[in-house]
């Protein structure tokens, strides 16, 4: 049987977990603006608990580039300018190519239509941030056979620290500018079906080089208009 000591630490370690994952979907979801100020006391009179687990999670949630956690001084909603978001940009170009490429060779054939799937659902959605949701959750997936654990949480938390930029981007082109993204992604897909790890390199950064051009030339870091 367990100490009380150990099952009070792993209760903990669940809430801790379960927190980190609210604050994570709220924060990708946009729910909280970039260097905004979280306080632990209020998260755990939230939450209903003490502020050890809250703690855990900031600290999860700093691994992943959601937070910043400042010694002596508190939390905050991870930031980035324009000119870290490019540098992160010019790094996913090289980087997301070799996921995909090495990804492609050990996916099976139900991961495959999976993304197919990913790939009609982005072009039928209506939202930006259902489009957000769909659009992570396609590239992801596509990385995800390349069994390069190193390599996939590198990727993921640029995705998470670039986030607020394509949600502004995304409001700045609307649904009619979309068009260019539903055809790169149908030429994405062609290329996983025949796993021609050349093509798909290629174009996986062609893909991610102009919305690279496309954020430093509109600069979607300037608030949006009320009601977006």
């Amino acid at each position: 049987m367990d100490r009380p000591a150990d099952g009070q630490e792993k209760e903990a370690g669940v809430r801790s977990h379960a927190i980190a994952a609210d604050l994570r979907a709220g924060i990708l979801a946009g729910d909280y603006a970039p260097g905004t100020r979280v306080r632990q006391e209020e998260l755990a009179e939230r939450y209903g608990t003490s502020r050890i687990p809250v703690r855990e999670a900031l600290r999860d949630l700093e691994s992943e580039g959601l937070v910043v956690l400042v010694p002596n001084s508190g939390a905050w909603i991870a930031k980035t300018d324009i000119n870290e978001c490019v540098e992160i940009y010019k790094i996913r170009e090289r980087i997301e190519p070799l996921a995909l490429s090495e990804s492609i060779r050990h996916m099976d054939e139900d991961t495959i239509a999976r993304l197919a799937g990913l790939c009609a659902q982005i072009e039928a959605s209506q939202e930006v941030e259902e489009f957000l949701k769909l659009d992570r959750a396609f590239h992801l997936l596509s990385y995800k056979a390349a069994g390069m654990p190193t390599l996939l949480a590198m990727i993921e938390r640029f995705w998470n620290t670039t986030q607020h930029y394509r949600r502004a981007y995304s409001h700045v082109i609307g649904k009619d500018g979309q068009w260019i993204i539903h055809s790169e992604h149908r030429l994405i897909m062609e290329a996983i079906r025949r796993r021609d790890a050349v093509d798909v390199q290629h174009l996986l950064e062609s893909h991610i080089r102009r919305t690279r051009l496309q954020l430093q030339a509109h600069d979607p870091s300037r608030p949006l208009p009320p009601g977006k």
